[in-house]
C-alpha cells in the first residue's frame, strides 16, 4: 500500500439477513457511528412473505481498523438479532474459479472483463473436462487444470475440485456453460458459492440444439437466466436474466449468435453482483441490491 492510499478511509460491506423487527437499522447505524464509521451508501429491503430482513451497507472506517475487529465488535448486535451476516473489505477482490466444456463464449467474456477491471475478481483458475480452452486460458495468464469426467470416475473428479477450491482458497465457483450434472453432494458443498448460466427456454426445449427447436416453434424472446445451483437441477435461486426480442426472419444460427450474447450478460451481471456482496439468498429466491 503507497502512502496515497493509506491516506484514504478504510471501505468495507456488510451484508446481513434476520427476521425482521424494529430497530435493526438503528442498531446498525447507531454501531457504525459509536464506531466512528460512516454510512457511504445503504440498501435495505423487507420481504412480507417471509418476515425477512436484508441489508447491505457501505461504509468507511474513520480510523485504521481491521474487518476482524470490525466483526468481534459488531458480534453483539448480530447476535441481538438472529443476523446471518459478513463484513468484507469492499477492495477486497473475490477469488473464483471458472468451469467450461466445450462453448467458450461466456469463459471468453468473464476473463475478458476480468481483465480489463470490468470485474471485481480474481481468477484463481479455469477448469475444465475438456482441453479445448487452455491455450486460451494462458493468453490470460490463469492457470488451466484439465479434470476429466466419466461415469466411473465422477466422484473423484469432483473430490478433485474441492481440493482445488480449498487449496486456492476460493469463494465463488462459476459454471461458464459447464455441461455436467453435478452431484448432490458438490451441490451442497458449495451450497450459495456456485453459478449457473442457461438458455430460458427451460422446460419447453431441452436437449441438444434448444435454439433450432425454439425456432422452428417460432420464439419470439431469447433469454438466458442465471442462478444458484442446488441439487435440483437448473431451479436454484435466480440472479439475473437477460432478453432479446428476435423476429420471423432470424434463422436458427442468428440464434444461436445472439443467445450467446445474453447468455455473456446475464452471467457477467450475476458474477460482479455477488462478488460486491450484492446477493443474498432468501430461500428459493434472492435478494438483489443492484
Amino acid at each position: 500500500m503507497n502512502a496515497a492510499d493509506e491516506s484514504q478511509p478504510q471501505q468495507y460491506i456488510l451484508t446481513l439477513s434476520c427476521p425482521d423487527k424494529a430497530g435493526i437499522v438503528h442498531a446498525v447505524s447507531s454501531y457504525l457511528f459509536m464506531t466512528g464509521c460512516n454510512i457511504e451508501d445503504s440498501q435495505q429491503f423487507g420481504d412480507h412473505d417471509t418476515g425477512l430482513f436484508f441489508m447491505r451497507v457501505h461504509f468507511s472506517a474513520g480510523h485504521p481498523v481491521t474487518a476482524e475487529k470490525l466483526r468481534a465488535s459488531f458480534a453483539a448486535v448480530a447476535d441481538a438479532y438472529r443476523m446471518d451476516w459478513q463484513i468484507t473489505p469492499s477492495a477486497e477482490r473475490m477469488r473464483i474459479i471458472l468451469m467450461v466444456s466445450k462453448f467458450g463464449h461466456c469463459l471468453n467474456d468473464l476473463l475478458f472483463r476480468t481483465s480489463i477491471g470490468a470485474l471485481p475478481v480474481e481468477i484463481a483458475a479455469v477448469v475444465s473436462n475438456h482441453t479445448d480452452f487452455a491455450e486460451l486460458a494462458g493468453s490470460y495468464d490463469v492457470p488451466f487444470h484439465h479434470i476429466p469426467v466419466t461415469k466411473e470416475n465422477k466422484a473423484e473428479a469432483e473430490a478433485e475440485l474441492l481440493s482445488l477450491v480449498e487449496k486456492e482458497n476460493v469463494q465463488l465457483v462459476v459454471l461458464a456453460r459447464y455441461m455436467q450434472v453435478l452431484s448432490d453432494h458438490l451441490c451442497k458443498e458449495l451450497s450459495g458459492r456456485i453459478i449457473n448460466i442457461h438458455h430460458s427456454f427451460l422446460p419447453s426445449f431441452k436437449g441438444a440444439r434448444p435454439y433450432h427447436q425454439a425456432h422452428a416453434r417460432g420464439v419470439k424472446l431469447i433469454g438466458a437466466t442465471a442462478h444458484y445451483v442446488t441439487a435440483d437441477l437448473d431451479e436454484g435461486p435466480i440472479i439475473e436474466q437477460e432478453v432479446e426480442r428476435v423476429g420471423h426472419e432470424v434463422n436458427p444460427e442468428q440464434l444461436v449468435a445472439i443467445g450467446r450474447d445474453v447468455e455473456c450478460q446475464a452471467l457477467a451481471r450475476a458474477v460482479k453482483w455477488h462478488s460486491e456482496h450484492r446477493v443474498l439468498l432468501n430461500g428459493r429466491r434472492t435478494v438483489v441490491f443492484a
